[in-house]
């Protein structure tokens, strides 16, 4: 059975707000000066052979600005996620008392922050390319409904607005988070 124009643009709208929630959570993993777990939680840890995210094996918290603690559940796995923060591109070195790690989070370099920055405009530029080729195969879906005589033109022609309409949203909501996360590593 083919997908009615409504489907499919709910189908736009689901795409495009996973879209938009990864480009979050990528940005989200973007070291600014300040501490926060979500700059390492998603480090790959080697745990009885098989690559863990690090909050799956630790609490991780930020009793300080600067400072981030991981306390491993598994006192064995602490040496394995030494090795995974260290050969992370986080470019931290976490210190080791054979309980907790503590990984303090220096003041960001002006050259460090513009290589930042950087990277933030690459991934808000990646996750746009993604909202467009969203776009792309629902519009593409949309014409050959349109094609084969499933819709009319006028139907056709008013879903195409609203995908427009629902990709201008979002290309708004990722801009935002890009500039937002920019501002963030200009003033940590």
């Amino acid at each position: 059975m083919m997908p009615t124009p409504r489907e499919l643009l709910q189908e736009a709208d689901s795409r495009m707000k996973k879209a938009s929630a990864a480009l979050e959570r990528e940005l989200a993993s973007i070291r600014t000066g300040r501490a926060s777990p979500a700059l390492v939680e998603k480090v790959k840890v080697e745990y009885y052979g098989v690559p863990t995210p690090l909050d799956q094996l630790a609490t991780i918290t930020a009793p300080e600005a600067r400072l981030l603690v991981i306390q491993p559940w598994d006192r064995a796995s602490l040496v394995a996620i030494e090795k995974a923060l260290l050969k992370s591109d986080l470019g931290l070195t976490p210190a080791s008392d054979g309980h907790v790690l503590r990984l303090a989070i220096p003041s960001l370099t002006e050259e460090r922050r513009k290589e930042l920055v950087k990277i933030v405009r690459k991934r808000a530029e990646d996750g746009r390319i993604a909202l467009r080729n969203i776009r792309r195969d629902i519009l593409e879906e949309l014409r050959k409904l349109e094609k084969e005589g499933s819709i009319s033109q006028d139907d056709s022609k008013r879903a195409q607005t609203e995908l427009q309409n629902l990709t201008d949203g979002n290309l708004e909501d990722m801009n935002r988070l890009g500039e937002s996360k920019e501002k963030e590593v200009w003033e940590g």
